[in-house]
């Protein structure tokens, strides 16, 4: 049966919800396992660098075996990572890796919180670390999480040192035993006790393991055993943990689900020493509060607990939450009401959404919206709804079991509301740091929502605001309904085709802008400005931008001075927060939205290429190839037909293999011995770099060689040249010393290790106190053509721009013509 009924057109303001989902029932399981975690007055607090850094097996036994309240602090959102879905690098990856850990925790059922640190890239000890990040800021990070988290027990999945195997790992475990020695002292960091009280945590402990060779357990270490059947899942939980890793797809992080009992090792770092476990000294029941009746009458439910008609134990529930408001420690008090009113409603199988059919909408516009309500339970009533700040509708309608409610209403969007991004992106930052507001917000994994309704229930006697975020709902043909936060836009967006350009020999420069309004926009008027000159290279005037229409406007300029070096142009406009918008869709991850100054980089080249056409073969997703492009190449991504034979390859100078190609393209053991009879034939193969997981085949060269994890992580470390009178490092460009000047994140990744005489080295390089690495170039002569393995991070230096990175690969490209 559905009730439709009609109000009228209100302007919506802003409110406050803690999230974008809209509100679903819960299994009887889940209910069950909420009603069991009420009973625990008890926190745990996990502490790692990176997302899938965490140790799912023990967060998802807390959560859904012993009912424990437990999170993740993530120092990183793992933007220095690398990409195996596509070309995202950066605070794009750091977005895409900060969804899969929520997704993981939707899973898993612990909760997820950050610092600001940004994920630099690998670092192999922690005093390298530090000097990217600054330690005092994030032990103030960690101790705000330590704060409003309030854990009794927080673990570090890492040692201090380099048993960590990373120095952003080893970083982690000093920043969480920083934040618990402080985080209990009123006199440090005041200025977060506006917010939360200093608290401290009874202990710190080091979850030990075994990582390949690396083995930090020991059996005087205190153990405890997980991997439990959970018969309300279905599976046991360390089964449960391999599929909440695996949802970090970006990182090719599948992982098994083991079933059976596992053993997890502990080791205490500070704090109280215990013996029977990692709770002893903590009182987790409600005497914690001087209240046991509460724990016994949740007893008491859960003992009576009907998994086929969970609204039974509403009454019951309902004279809890009465006793929870008398409890006197405000902490428990918030945290338990909250919990509770959770349950309850999911008893009742509520069930509310508010969707429009727009995906996006900017400030001041009004859409349609739907929205419906229904309720499982018998008795729950309807009294209004609310659109903060514009007054109430009130209604006292008794819900009917199982009757959807439907209101038709259009509204307006605020013209405060602030646009959909991450918060941490919100201003331009450091390299180390992240911007973090100075309110609730920090160390959340993604932004509050204010953007909602509330709906006003009764439900045994009790009132219950509802907060119903504004969705946007679609019918996909594949996927069925897909249910997503409704973007908020600016006015207009501006963007560049291309980001790097490259002069001509005379200096000019050909771009196209491309801009797109959100509503009708008359008489708009858009310069574009170079920072060379400071003067406009383009002025357009548009009578009207029509909303949602994409204008492509192509530029043509010549810069004015005669001392022609490298700069950039933006556009400016009269329109307010004109942005580049950037939307990453995912099938495991919801769409993703983040704005970026429109700004495109010119190069004036000062390289040469005497290669014209170039193959490419994709690996884990790169933007070589489009650099390759905007530099006056013709590049072909090369299709499966491509590769059948060599003969059909004759006509490419050369081709390239892209990042972790023999990784991520399973029919590369195929393609490679065509590839390496291109070279062999007169053509110039160039691979760049892979790795030793799940390779395709092994052999990726004319001759051996195998591959290390060995890296040069300090984009910095100096460079010595092995063979200087080599031809690749003179024609078609002279390759000096300032050609390794302004690298980023990494000198390169994953060098080779025992290579064939055959091949010749051009290069030795090294982080701080290491031994020299010197296969960052392999070249070999192959027939009567050319092969060059190249571990150098040609993938993040190219699209940032970097000169000796394109002029050395130009060398490599061009050594056959």
């Amino acid at each position: 049966m559905v009730r439709r009924l009609f109000l009228l057109c209100v302007f919506f303001v802003t409110a406050v919800a803690a999230n974008a989902q809209q509100v679903r029932p819960a299994s009887s399981g889940t209910i069950y396992h909420e009603i069991a975690r009420l009973r625990n007055l008890v926190n745990v607090l996990y502490v790692a660098a990176h997302p899938d850094d965490e140790n799912t097996r023990f967060l998802a036994y807390m959560v859904n075996d012993q009912h424990i309240r437990t999170g993740y602090l993530s120092l990183t959102r793992g933007d220095g990572g690398q990409n195996l879905l596509g070309t995202e690098q950066g605070e794009a990856l750091g977005l895409i890796r900060t969804h899969e850990l929520i997704e993981a925790r939707k899973l898993d059922g612990a909760e997820q919180y950050f610092t600001r640190a940004v994920d630099f890239g690998f670092s192999k000890t922690y005093e390298e670390t530090f000097k990217h990040w600054p330690k005092e800021v994030l032990a103030d990070d960690a101790i705000w999480v330590m704060r409003r988290f309030r854990p009794d027990v927080v673990i570090c999945r890492f040692p201090p040192d380099t048993n960590a195997g990373h120095g952003q790992h080893a970083a982690s475990a000093i920043i969480a035993e920083m934040a618990f020695k402080m985080s209990g002292d009123a006199r440090q960091y005041t200025e977060q006790l506006r917010f939360y009280e200093a608290w401290q945590p009874k202990r710190l402990l080091f979850n030990s393991f075994r990582f390949g060779s690396r083995n930090t357990t020991s059996e005087d270490q205190f153990k405890m055993q997980v991997g439990q059947y959970v018969p309300s899942l279905g599976m046991g939980v360390g089964e449960l943990a391999g599929q909440s890793r695996s949802v970090h797809k970006s990182q090719g992080a599948g992982t098994p689900s083991v079933p059976g009992l596992q053993t997890e090792y502990f080791k205490l770092v500070a704090g109280e020493p215990f013996t029977k476990s990692i709770f002893d000294g903590i009182d987790i029941t409600w005497n914690r509060v001087g209240r046991p009746d509460i724990g016994k009458e949740l007893d008491a439910i859960l003992s009576k607990f009907d998994f086929r008609k969970p609204e039974a134990s509403i009454p019951a529930l309902v004279a809890v939450r009465k006793m929870i408001t008398e409890v006197k420690d405000v902490h428990w008090r918030g945290q338990k009401l909250k919990e509770i009113d959770e349950v309850i409603l999911h008893c009742a199988g509520v069930m509310a959404e508010l969707y429009s059919k727009q995906a996006e909408a900017a400030r001041g516009e009004v859409l349609p919206f739907t929205l419906r309500v229904i309720a499982r339970a018998p008795g729950v009533k309807m009294e209004g709804i609310s659109w903060a700040g514009s007054g109430d509708t009130a209604m006292s309608l008794v819900m009917s079991r199982d009757t959807l409610l439907t209101f038709e209403q259009k509204i307006t969007i605020p013209a405060g509301i602030p646009l959909t991004q991450p918060y941490w992106l919100q201003f331009t930052s450091g390299n180390a740091i992240y911007y973090m507001p100075a309110d609730t917000t920090a160390g959340l994994p993604e932004s509050v929502n204010r953007l909602l309704a509330t709906v006003k229930l009764n439900i045994g006697g009790q009132p219950f605001q509802v907060p119903v975020p504004l969705s946007f709902k679609k019918l996909d043909p594949v996927k069925g309904d897909v249910v997503e936060q409704v973007r908020i836009v600016p006015d207009m967006v501006a963007s560049f085709t291309n980001k790097l350009l490259f002069a001509e020999a005379d200096g000019t420069v050909h771009a196209d802008l491309r801009l797109k309004a959100n509503k009708d926009l008359p008489n708009m008027s858009v310069r574009v400005v170079s920072s060379l000159t400071r003067e406009a290279v383009k002025d357009i005037y548009v009578p009207m931008f029509k909303k949602g229409v994409d204008t492509v406007i192509p530029i043509v300029f010549k810069p004015t001075t005669t001392e022609l070096k490298d700069f950039m142009i933006v556009p400016q406009t009269a329109v307010p927060e004109v942005q580049e918008q950037h939307v990453i869709q995912y099938d495991h991850l919801p769409a993703l939205q983040y704005f970026t100054r429109s700004i495109a980089r010119v190069l004036v080249p000062n390289w040469k290429c005497t290669a014209k056409r170039i193959g490419y073969v994709q690996g884990a997703g790169d933007l070589v190839p489009d650099v390759l492009r905007q530099a006056g190449l013709e590049v072909d991504v090369l299709k499966e037909s491509d590769l059948v034979s060599a003969a059909g390859l004759k006509k490419y100078d050369a081709i390239i293999t892209g990042i972790r190609a023999v990784n991520a393209e399973k029919k590369m053991a195929q393609w490679m011995p065509v590839l390496l009879q291109y070279a062999s034939e007169g053509g110039t193969l160039v691979m760049q770099y892979n790795t030793l997981q799940d390779m395709s085949t092994s052999k990726l060269g004319p001759y051996p060689f195998n591959l290390s994890a060995k890296r040069v992580t300090e984009e910095d470390a100096a460079v010595t040249f092995t063979a200087p009178d080599h031809r690749l490092l003179h024609y078609p460009n002279e390759i000096t010393q300032a050609d390794m000047a302004d690298w980023v994140q990494e000198r390169g990744l994953y060098f080779p290790v025992n290579w064939d005489k055959n091949y010749t080295t051009l290069f030795s390089m090294n982080d701080a106190g290491e031994q020299s690495l010197e296969s960052s170039v392999l070249y070999a002569k192959t027939g009567s053509g050319h092969y060059m393995y190249t571990s150098l991070s040609f993938s993040r230096q190219l699209p940032a721009g970097n000169k000796g990175a394109i002029r050395l690969l130009m060398n490599m490209l061009s050594v056959g013509k």
